[in-house]
C-alpha cells in the first residue's frame, strides 16, 4: 500500500497527489481484502446494481454520518470544507502558499488565495519569504 495516492479531480481533469497515513492505510487495506469487495472494480460501491460507484450525495451523507458519530455537529462539516480545513492548516502552519497551490492542484496561485480567503498582499509575502 503506498503512502501517497493521486486522483483526477473531475473539475480540472488534473491530478492531485495526497497522503495516507498508516492508519488509513491500514484500513483500506483490511477493507479491499474483506468479503464485500471480492469482484469489485471501485473503492465505494454502490448498494445498487445499475451503478457501480456511490455517488457525491452519498458521499457527502457518509461525511455527516461520520461527523454526527463522534459528536459534531454536521452543519460545519461537509465534503468540500473538510479539503478547505487541511489546506488552510497546512497555509497557517507553514506560510507556504506554493505548497499548497501544489496540494490542491491549482494552476494558478491567485486562485489557492481566493480559496484559503487570505489577503494576496500577505499570502505574497509570506511566499516571498520562502525560497523554493
Amino acid at each position: 500500500m503506498r503512502e501517497r495516492v493521486s486522483v483526477i479531480q473531475s473539475k480540472t481533469k488534473r491530478p492531485v497527489q495526497f497522503e495516507l497515513t498508516e492508519n488509513t492505510r491500514e484500513t483500506v487495506l483490511a477493507w479491499v481484502k474483506s468479503p464485500e469487495m471480492f469482484a469489485r472494480s471501485f473503492m465505494f460501491p454502490n448498494r445498487f446494481h445499475d451503478r457501480p460507484h456511490i455517488s457525491t450525495r452519498q458521499y457527502g451523507r457518509l461525511v455527516r454520518d461520520w461527523v454526527t458519530a463522534i459528536g459534531l455537529e454536521p452543519s460545519g462539516y461537509g465534503t468540500h470544507s473538510l479539503r478547505r480545513t487541511k489546506a488552510a492548516e497546512i497555509y497557517r502552519k507553514t506560510g507556504n502558499l506554493r505548497a499548497v497551490q501544489l496540494l490542491l492542484g491549482h494552476t494558478k496561485v491567485d486562485s489557492t488565495v481566493r480559496y484559503l480567503g487570505v489577503e494576496l498582499e500577505d499570502a505574497l509575502s509570506i511566499a516571498e519569504r520562502i525560497d523554493i
